[in-house]
């Protein structure tokens, strides 16, 4: 999901480091959005509809609740995944 204040994704005229701090920035963003769709998944009701947005368009589209929680799971573990490894990479230029 996009978020408003969405920055150039390239990092174009920035230094490795201030592309990094933007990047992680952004991957936290992404984590704590992710972290609603999941708790809001986790907590419907089992009868409850949920539809999927079409990418780049308006159009919705019913989809299986549980298939559409288990993805979401899979994006946060993902997206926390990769935090995860700049984190680390960063801790690993400091030692240096």
């Amino acid at each position: 999901m996009p978020s408003r204040g969405e920055r150039p994704e390239d990092g174009a005229g920035l230094v490795p480091a201030e592309s990094s701090a933007l990047h992680k920035e952004e991957l936290s963003s992404k984590i704590k959005e992710q972290k609603v769709v999941v708790d809001e998944l986790s907590n419907l009701k089992k009868n409850r509809k949920v539809y999927r947005q079409q990418q780049n368009s308006n159009i919705f589209f019913l989809a299986d609740r549980t298939e559409m929680l288990s993805e979401s799971k899979n994006i946060l573990d993902e997206l926390r995944k990769e935090y995860q490894e700049i984190e680390n990479s960063e801790k690993t230029k400091i030692k240096k």
